[in-house]
């Protein structure tokens, strides 16, 4: 399983959902999440998707904390497994 496709079974979970998964790109700040989800009731979390066994690199973790600093929510899915995983637990649990 390559990266693009937990990647789109991310954002095909998001959109059933009436929600949005859009790409995030930052020109000039390198390590952020891939993906803005956003959903019904102003719910946006930001998730890094990476390859099946791939971790955060340590750029990303630095990332990840400043984000989660000003009080986002920040994660990462490396398989469909974690995405459904990440779709019960936090999404549909809110």
């Amino acid at each position: 399983m390559r990266e693009r496709d937990v990647e789109k079974h991310l954002k095909t979970n998001i959109e059933k959902r009436n929600g949005w998964c859009v790409k995030f790109e930052s020109p000039g700040l390198s390590g952020v999440p891939d993906r803005i989800c956003m959903l019904p009731g102003g719910r946006l979390y930001f998730v890094e998707v990476k390859r099946p066994g791939q971790k955060l690199r340590k750029l990303q973790e630095k990332r990840k904390k400043q984000f989660e600093n000003l009080g986002q929510h920040v994660y990462a899915v490396s398989s469909k497994e974690e995405v459904d995983e990440f779709m019960r637990r936090v999404i549909d649990d809110e």
